[in-house]
């Protein structure tokens, strides 16, 4: 999984991202310090696999993965070139979602290119200019598809007639995430262009620390709350600040400061779980002597194509999955005493695999 995360300058992304994964990104009180997008690795913090290792003493440990890209600064005009311009519109095409970085506080001695805090206004000015370049985008392949479609074709017409709409939409200012398609197949096509407004979104509300402590009371995050529901986006309040802050501390401090502040986790790890749901992610679970492993797949894969993920030789001679939900085994407490409860399923090409299944796979090939 790859995050985008953007917003527009001197909001907080580069302090959130260094936050996020140590990368230790270039911070500065001035625009486009950001110049490449800056990449970071980050494994998902799963206590199941953590179990797992504990049980098992594998030689190898191997959390899922979360990529974060730290893209610059966006700007009114950026779809036309303005401040870095399609260079940045483009690094956020190659990501699955995007982490949108809301400013929700006040300080005169942190510059913001439009003048003063307003959330709602920062949100339009990044969507419009995500929507601008998808309109060009729509435009482009809606030429292509019309003559195309001139010598009779239904399929080439009926594209053409779904890209009309949608053309429409965008020229309202509207993002393709709230263009509603007459059916799926229509809904896929479309996801064929690769456009940014259909991108799904987490907004980071990020607020200072003394708006963190009490965030439900903070005007600006109640205002980004709202759009988000609208949308049917995910928001998360942060504050970049402290997050960087619990980087320079043990676990044991880390705690006592999240628990000053109201809070159960970090900003990553609330984030990390934002992402899973946003995209309808899950994890299962391989464990044994070799390895412990978490994989990550969408939600509503079945057995033989959860194999694939391992080994495409796993999906082409799959034969059943032996699989114990991780709650069990954690109560039974071996892999033998799960087997002598019954706690140990086999299961066929059509099962849907679960958030947690601990799982052996039988194939042949």
């Amino acid at each position: 999984m790859k995050l985008g995360i953007v917003g527009l300058p001197n909001v907080g992304k580069s302090t959130l991202f260094n936050a996020i994964t140590n990368a230790g990104a270039e911070s500065a009180n001035y625009p486009f310090c950001t110049i490449e997008p800056n990449v970071g690795t980050v494994a998902v913090p799963d206590r199941r696999l953590e179990f797992l290792a504990d049980m098992y003493k594998p030689k190898k440990f191997t959390p899922a993965i979360i990529e974060f890209v730290d893209i610059a600064g966006l700007v009114r005009g950026a779809s036309r070139g303005e401040g870095l311009g399609n260079k940045f519109l483009e690094n956020i095409r190659r990501t699955d979602a995007i982490v949108h970085v809301v400013r929700c506080f006040d300080d005169d001695n942190v510059i913001h290119v439009e003048g003063k805090t307003d959330p709602i206004r920062d949100i339009d000015i990044i969507d419009l200019e995500l929507i601008m370049a998808d309109l060009e985008m729509v435009n482009r392949r809606l030429d292509k598809v019309q003559r195309a479609a001139k010598g009779g074709d239904k399929k080439l017409r009926h594209e053409a007639e779904v890209f009309e709409a949608l053309q429409k939409h965008l020229d309202g200012g509207k993002s393709a995430r709230s263009f509603e398609a007459e059916s799926d197949d229509d809904a896929e096509l479309i996801a064929t262009s690769d456009l940014l407004s259909l991108k799904p979104v987490i907004y980071a509300a990020n607020m200072d620390e003394e708006g963190i402590a009490n965030y439900e009371r903070n005007g600006y995050y109640r205002a980004v709350k709202e759009r988000a529901d609208a949308e049917g986006a995910q928001v998360l309040p942060i504050c970049a600040k402290t997050e960087q802050e619990l980087t320079e501390l043990d676990d044991e401090e880390r705690a006592m400061f999240l628990a000053e502040l109201g809070l159960s986790e970090s900003g990553l790890d609330r984030l990390i779980k934002c992402s899973y749901s946003l995209l309808g992610l899950i994890s299962f679970l391989t464990a044994g002597a070799d390895e412990c492993r978490a994989w990550t797949i969408t939600r509503g894969t079945k057995a033989p194509q959860a194999a694939g993920k391992i080994h495409s030789d796993f999906e082409r001679g799959f034969i059943r999955a032996e699989i114990v939900a991780f709650d069990d085994l954690k109560a039974c407490g071996s892999m033998a005493a799960a087997k002598e409860k019954g706690l140990v399923r086999s299961e066929g090409k059509e099962y849907v695999m679960r958030d947690g299944d601990v799982t052996l796979f039988r194939f042949n090939v």
